[in-house]
């Protein structure tokens, strides 16, 4: 199995907190982050610009992406405007369809041939991305979030997917594939053989990232011992006669 420092996708940080950015910034794998809504209610993110001010300078350089909060496209248009002005590491996350189920590929379509970067997010179907492939440029760079974790939460294998979008979008250099929703750290190397360019991980799966290549004899020593220690620390007897 590849070492991080061995693989060719981009990992970025995907969270709102501003205490893991601070923790994993600097790291030389870590080339992005993202965030979204969800993300920053949980981390109790109450005021959108402070949290984007805050954050800019931790990232420095490295793309991150900030989500429109409106279901309206004038609205989701000038809100992802007033975004990318914060910075030019911006990518404006626009989902790919609003709450009514109405594609958003004009509005993405329109932002890109302004020269703002986007990060189509909540994407799931290759109907969506062949939608897109029709509409957009080939100039501005673009990020296609496609929630695999989602994909696999209902049975589909998302590898699939990805190695179809990725003939579909064979001529658009300027489109960069995104294995978002993550579940395991094994997804990283499934997202790299898939042809993706960017996976995102929480850091809850960067805490996992001192197993990879670990060998398995020792991890399955590791466990007993573990179910072991658990044992004897919670008092579990097993008496010596008939239970009833």
């Amino acid at each position: 199995m590849k070492k991080i420092k061995d693989l060719k996708i981009k990992i970025f940080l995907d969270g709102a907190s501003i205490e893991d950015l601070r923790r994993f910034a600097d790291l030389d794998y870590i080339k992005g982050f993202t965030t979204n809504p969800t993300l920053m209610k949980k981390a109790g993110v109450i005021n959108y610009q402070k949290f984007i001010e805050e954050a800019l300078p931790l990232v420095k350089q490295k793309p991150i992406s900030f989500e429109v909060i409106s279901d309206e496209f004038e609205e989701m248009r000038a809100q992802a405007i007033s975004l990318s002005k914060f910075a030019s590491n911006i990518y404006v996350k626009i989902p790919v369809m609003n709450t009514k189920g109405i594609s958003t590929a004009s509005l993405i379509a329109d932002l890109t041939e302004e020269g703002i970067k986007i990060n189509v997010t909540a994407m799931m179907t290759l109907e969506q991305i062949e939608d897109l492939a029709r509409v957009l440029s080939k100039k501005t760079p673009i990020i296609f979030s496609i929630f695999a974790g989602r994909i696999a939460d209902t049975g589909v294998e998302p590898v699939l997917i990805f190695k179809k979008a990725r003939k579909i979008l064979k001529d658009f250099k300027n489109i960069e594939l995104l294995w978002a929703s993550p579940r395991e750290l094994l997804n990283i190397f499934q997202a790299e053989a898939a042809g993706c360019d960017i996976i995102t991980v929480t850091a809850e799966i960067l805490a996992k990232f001192h197993l990879i290549g670990y060998d398995l004899n020792k991890f399955s020593l590791d466990t007993v011992r573990q179910f072991y220690q658990d044992a004897i620390s919670s008092g579990l007897k097993i008496e010596d006669k008939p239970w009833k």
